[in-house]
């Protein structure tokens, strides 16, 4: 089938970022295809233009938190995305590699030998304890290092034990890092990103899986235009291993009336809800104002015991800018 005549779902480029690997697992490239663009805001952009059908984007990570970029997106605080909801999530099992040209001057360790660097103790955590992986590899010829923010925050203590003389570069993703490293002929530069990316790129592996845990985990949102999800097309979910049901909330607050959160809160657990994060960011409608994003266990248009309408409707007379951005079922 040509891509022309297949539904499109945007992604965070390029190929082989974690991103493609998270839209993989949702989308049949059989049914969909899969569009890789620059930024989280592209894939919304997309999304809300219409040029694609739905868009996968990034929400959060088991060890580094929240990804900024996507919140400020769904906070939407100029109104460029007002069609958006989500509609799903994926999960990705994130394990980082080490890539780049080894010094072909430099033989590789002897197995169980420890590469030169120490730990940098910080004032947050003056006895830090040691990463779980080992350079593979002399590293001492590593002038900068490439990779998303995100990725830095997974790999801290790996790259303040052996890189802490290397210039962090943030980019868009890390396997537009690893598009970097490639093209530097210097030899000097080092990406943190996936080992697909690294056989796409053909770069050496100069250490696996340099993330500060194993069981380090990136949550994907899947969104649209519609509140639901097209049942045109098909997406890799099982319903036989449906889990339950999430739903995605914004609203600010009178930041002069006390207890208005507290008494936001109290809904959820009126209504017996369960949250499952709470975040804020800046509303920029005055200093220290805040957006405040609620996700809590339950379905707006699957709501047989009315608990979470009736509990948005009870909000939505105490908060200011409540914005439903939808309801989602969750597989395992």
């Amino acid at each position: 089938m040509a891509s022309e005549s297949k539904p499109i779902v945007a992604y965070l480029g390029p190929v082989a970022s974690y991103s493609q690997q998270a839209t993989l697992q949702a989308f049949s490239e059989d049914v969909w295809y899969l569009r890789p663009v620059v930024t989280i805001d592209d894939v919304c952009n997309e999304t809300q233009d219409k040029n694609a059908v739905l868009g996968v984007i990034p929400i959060e990570n088991s060890t580094n938190g929240s990804v900024v970029f996507t919140l400020d997106d769904l906070a939407d605080r100029e109104g460029r995305y007002k069609d958006i909801y989500v509609n799903g999530e994926v999960y990705v099992d994130v394990h980082h590699q080490l890539l780049g040209h080894k010094n072909v001057n430099t033989p590789a360790l002897p197995s169980g030998q420890i590469a030169s660097g120490t730990i940098t103790p910080t004032a947050a955590d003056p006895s830090p304890s040691k990463p779980k992986s080992r350079p593979l590899t002399s590293l001492d010829h590593i002038k900068k290092l490439y990779s998303h923010p995100q990725a830095f925050g997974q790999c801290s203590k790996f790259i303040s034990t052996y890189l802490k003389n290397a210039t962090k570069v943030e980019v868009s993703s890390t396997s537009k890092a690893a598009e970097f490293v490639a093209a530097d002929t210097s030899g000097e530069s080092a990406a943190i990103s996936s080992q697909l990316a690294g056989e796409l790129y053909k770069l050496d592996t100069m250490a696996a899986s340099i993330e500060d845990r194993d069981d380090n985990t990136t949550r994907f949102l899947i969104i649209g235009t519609q509140p639901t999800l097209p049942t045109a097309y098909a997406l890799r979910q099982d319903p036989a291993k449906r889990t339950g049901t999430k739903s995605l909330v914004t609203f600010t607050v009178k930041h002069k009336a006390p207890g208005a959160l507290a008494d936001i809160l109290g809904c959820f657990r009126e209504f017996q809800l369960d949250l499952t994060s709470i975040n804020s960011r800046p509303s920029l409608l005055g200093p220290f104002h805040y957006i405040i994003f609620i996700e809590f266990e339950g379905h707006k248009l699957d709501d047989p015991d009315g608990r979470v309408n009736g509990a948005l409707s009870k909000i939505e007379k105490m908060a200011d800018r409540l914005r439903w951005l939808g309801s989602w079922y969750t597989y395992n």
